[in-house]
């Protein structure tokens, strides 16, 4: 499968930090696929089912050979289980997440992902978030994963996490077809450089990134990080990354968003959007000519 450079990060339309209504979604996820974002990537994660079901609602009758999803699993939703803090998605429904990284587990989630997007398949599956389950992936999550992928129920497999380190160790151990790496390729932090990056050189594996404007900071106009507060030295050096992109008149955003696709391995990068008005900013940001001589600075 061949993935659009940009594609649609599916979390803010089921609520994440502000309410957006079910109208507004379906307008977002059509003026994606207007603009060339034909690769989508949900959670059950997401709005607790509520970014898949309005994936599926607006997708229906879209023809199916005509864009890429992925989903993830890992995580059952289920009413007795936590829920997430107050505040953190608006008007989600009232399940909560509990993790599980069993065959049963995986199975029943991946069910419940193809019931609420109204299809049969997914092109792509990851295993979601794995950060304190590392012997549970190994030993069932990503063998279910490739038994799936060898029945022809799922195209590709991988992991999509917040760290480099663990996705790497993935990388070198299995069989994965893509990783999504958030937040730990920007412009603010490139520790990916560091290992995960080289192993999927080495394993001939695709990387998508996610989170290159960190939460919100890299776009010059928020001061989270990391869906928290950033700290004074990130937010001095995000004022110093400001101010050189200026000086060559590019903006803040157009050279975080087009940081990634300067390394080889890098496959795709995803882009949360709530409105058309912010898919057709990403598109433009993506557009525009950045210099040498700026990304030389960068560097």
């Amino acid at each position: 499968m061949k993935l659009t450079p940009l594609g649609l990060g599916g979390a803010p339309l089921a609520g994440l930090f502000a309410a957006v209504s079910p109208d507004q979604a379906a307008a977002t996820i059509g003026r994606s696929l207007e603009q060339g974002l034909r690769y989508i990537d949900t959670a059950p994660h997401y709005g607790a089912g509520l970014s898949e079901s309005r994936l599926g609602s607006a997708l229906r009758g879209v023809p199916r050979s005509s864009y890429v999803i992925s989903t993830k699993v890992g995580r059952l939703l289920e009413p007795a289980a936590a829920p997430e803090p107050a505040g953190f998605v608006v008007n989600e429904p009232p399940l909560g997440r509990r993790f599980d990284f069993s065959r049963d587990g995986i199975l029943r989630s991946l069910e419940s992902s193809l019931s609420r997007l109204g299809l049969d398949r997914v092109d792509i599956v990851y295993l979601h978030d794995p950060d304190d389950h590392e012997a549970s992936a190994c030993a069932t999550g990503f063998p279910t994963l490739a038994e799936l992928r060898d029945q022809g129920v799922v195209g590709a497999i991988g992991a999509g996490m917040m760290q480099s380190a663990m996705l790497s160790r993935f990388v070198d151990r299995f069989d994965l077809d893509l990783v999504l790496c958030a937040g730990r390729y920007t412009l603010l932090d490139r520790s990916a450089l560091s290992d995960l990056l080289p192993a999927c050189v080495r394993r001939g594996t695709s990387v998508v990134i996610g989170g290159v404007y960190n939460s919100g900071l890299l776009t010059g106009t928020s001061t989270t990080y990391d869906y928290g507060p950033a700290s004074p030295s990130l937010l001095q050096r995000t004022e110093e990354l400001s101010r050189r992109c200026a000086s060559y008149g590019v903006p803040l955003r157009a050279a975080a968003l087009q940081f990634p696709f300067r390394h080889p391995a890098v496959a795709s990068v995803l882009v949360g959007c709530r409105s058309p008005a912010e898919v057709d900013d990403n598109v433009a940001m993506l557009n525009q000519p950045v210099p040498d001589a700026l990304w030389e600075e960068l560097a």
